[in-house]
């Protein structure tokens, strides 16, 4: 029997009108989605994303992943997750597994993506990209994330501000994702670096309580949700 189809599927940061054309017809045509969750609750963004766009009648596979920093138990939690897809598709039936954002950025997907190649490296993955959250903060926000010589870099504040203060002088632009957790000390670093007025914090892009702030300077200082991201510009640019 031939192997069915994984999809990788991005679904965006979170307005269902941001999943793209080819997302949404795949979505049609696949007889199961997967879904990283956290095993803590039960609450899936992804899965209010993709409700317009799928049958109704497709079911939803929840694949639990604990939060924790522990290599071996995340390797563990991954073999099983990989074991349970792969066991799918090796039925000949197509699946999906979706991420926000991008597939290949900052994503669960990338580490079933890499389990599975390693493991079954017959069964064919196809990867369908999706709209960033920094893309889609930049345009709400009416920042310009890069223009003529500039250059951008996009990294993760999840383990603090050490990050940005090496970054930050070798770019013109920078995004900061996931910012909520060690959002003091990022604040504590760029009022370092004599950003604040210069960084733009932008929260929950494209859900109903969306948040932009463009200078942080008044902002309160408590954290923001989960979904935050900051965009910083190291120099003003004219006009």
């Amino acid at each position: 029997m031939q192997n069915g189809t994984l999809y990788g599927i991005g679904v965006g940061p979170g307005d269902p009108d941001l999943i793209t054309l080819k997302a949404a017809k795949i979505l049609q045509q696949v007889e199961t989605v997967f879904a990283a969750a956290s095993t803590k609750n039960s609450h899936s963004i992804a899965m209010e994303i993709l409700s317009p766009h799928m049958n109704s009648d497709v079911p939803v596979v929840r694949l639990g992943f604990p939060m924790t920093r522990s290599k071996i138990e995340l390797a563990h939690a991954w073999e099983n997750n990989a074991h349970q897809v792969m066991e799918f598709l090796k039925q000949g039936r197509k699946a999906a597994f979706i991420t926000l954002g991008d597939p290949m950025l900052y994503s669960t997907f990338g580490y079933m993506y890499r389990t599975i190649r390693n493991k079954a490296p017959d069964i064919p993955i196809e990867i369908v990209p999706g709209i960033t959250s920094y893309q889609a903060g930049a345009a709400a926000a009416g920042e310009i994330l890069a223009e003529a010589e500039e250059s951008v870099a996009v990294i993760s504040g999840a383990l603090g501000a050490q990050n940005l203060k090496r970054i930050i002088h070798q770019t013109d632009n920078v995004v900061m994702l996931k910012v909520y957790r060690n959002y003091g000390k990022i604040m504590d670093m760029l009022d370092e670096l004599g950003l604040m007025e210069n960084a733009t914090l932008i929260s929950r892009c494209g859900l109903e309580d969306q948040e932009i702030i463009h200078d942080l300077r008044n902002r309160p200082d408590v954290p923001p949700p989960y979904l935050s991201l900051l965009l910083i510009r190291k120099n003003n640019r004219n006009g």
